[in-house]
């Protein structure tokens, strides 16, 4: 689904990024995980098309992708959420899902769907459909300003599945959950695999991604240091040295 080859990025003097390469297979759940500054979220920025690269290409389904616009690559079928809540708080629920669908609008007819002049809109109702099924259509009509922050992140979820991806990017959603969230996420997102959709993650908990991920990828100081099941990076000597034995250290 989605080939990263040889990507670079640079920032003034400042190498994020060098010279990465890795595969992410259609339907399957991969991690990107490292520590902090490792360059994680600029890989998905990179993806997403937010930055340009300064070297490399990037193939979604075959697809060379490099030089297409963030907004086409939606359209394509590459979604993502972002680190920081990106909801807009005087809007409904329902309001702000209605705006993830207008990157589907083909015509003019379909930017006035999200007004609802409609008795029956179809893009209400599948709307509607997307909060039940992640189990949160009591919040239809709530006022995000009103939500707990664990229900606003898997909302930001959902308003980016009805963009329709076939592959989406989720960038630290556990953060700030407790272990409860974190659980039901979990189901959320196996949940969203299940249907067909393949998923790319950043995460640093590793419980978390050992039940999500069949693949993980680790990046240090911008360069691919591992790769492979959850299992064999977790012992790989660089790994420990360089994240996980930091982590654990810290957890103990």
């Amino acid at each position: 689904m989605l080939e990263v080859e040889g990507i670079s990025k640079s920032f003034g003097g400042l190498a994020v990024v060098r010279e990465l390469s890795f595969s992410v297979r259609a339907g399957s759940r991969a991690a990107l995980i490292g520590p902090n500054g490792a360059g994680k979220t600029t890989v998905f920025n990179l993806i997403s098309g937010a930055f340009p690269l300064d070297a490399g290409r990037i193939l979604l389904d075959g697809r060379d992708i490099t030089a297409v616009p963030s907004r086409h690559r939606v359209g394509m079928g590459l979604a993502r959420n972002f680190q920081n809540i990106r909801l807009m708080t005087h809007l409904t629920v329902l309001e702000n899902l209605l705006i993830g669908q207008n990157f589907r609008a083909t015509s003019w007819s379909d930017l006035v769907k999200p007004i609802r002049l409609m008795r029956r809109n179809p893009w209400v109702e599948e709307a509607r459909a997307e909060l039940e099924a992640a189990g949160l259509s009591q919040y239809a009509d709530a006022s995000v300003a009103q939500l707990p922050y664990g229900v606003r992140k898997r909302i930001e979820v959902v308003r980016a599945l009805l963009a329709k991806p076939r592959m989406l990017l989720l960038d630290e959603p556990t953060a700030g959950l407790n272990s409860a969230e974190r659980d039901g996420f979990l189901g959320f997102l196996l949940a969203v695999n299940g249907r067909g959709v393949t998923l790319c993650v950043v995460e640093h908990d590793m419980q978390f991604i050992s039940g999500l991920c069949d693949h993980v990828v680790v990046l240090n100081f911008g360069v691919k240091i591992a790769e492979g099941p959850p299992a064999a990076v977790r012992s790989d000597p660089q790994v420990v040295d360089a994240y996980l034995g930091q982590e654990e250290h810290a957890q103990g």
